[in-house]
């Protein structure tokens, strides 16, 4: 026979302050940070695909999340992509992609852990 005594309570409590860490304040600041981060690291031809980075927050009742988006395209394809990860010409040849989205971004999600890990200490 098992028996169980109390609650869930306290873990409750600690789970919904975590939750409130990622408040639209702190997801905001990072979203610009990240956008700053993204056209400057984002390879100048003409300029506007730098230009052209945008962030979203998106909440719902389980989670939130902080996306990038860039809305510069040729023929629909993301160029932003075709830097990325490269891609073929007109005249059949392949342009070699550059990786720099990812470090770009990845000082911008460590600092943005960094504090969330701070804020649920300090619940």
């Amino acid at each position: 026979m098992i028996k169980q005594y109390g609650n869930f309570n306290k873990l409750n409590s600690f789970l919904e302050k975590s939750k409130e860490i990622f408040n639209i304040g702190i997801l905001d600041k990072y979203g610009k940070r990240g956008v700053e981060a993204l056209a400057s690291a984002t390879p100048k031809d003409t300029g506007e695909t730098a230009t052209k980075w945008s962030y979203r927050i998106n909440r719902t009742k389980e989670a939130v999340s902080l996306s990038f988006y860039n809305s510069e395209s040729e023929d629909g394809f993301p160029i932003a992509i075709m830097l990325q990860y490269g891609h073929g010409t007109r005249d059949g040849y392949w342009v070699e992609g550059i990786d720099y989205i990812n470090p770009a971004l990845r000082p911008i999600f460590t600092d943005l852990a960094n504090e969330a890990w701070e804020e649920v200490k300090r619940s």
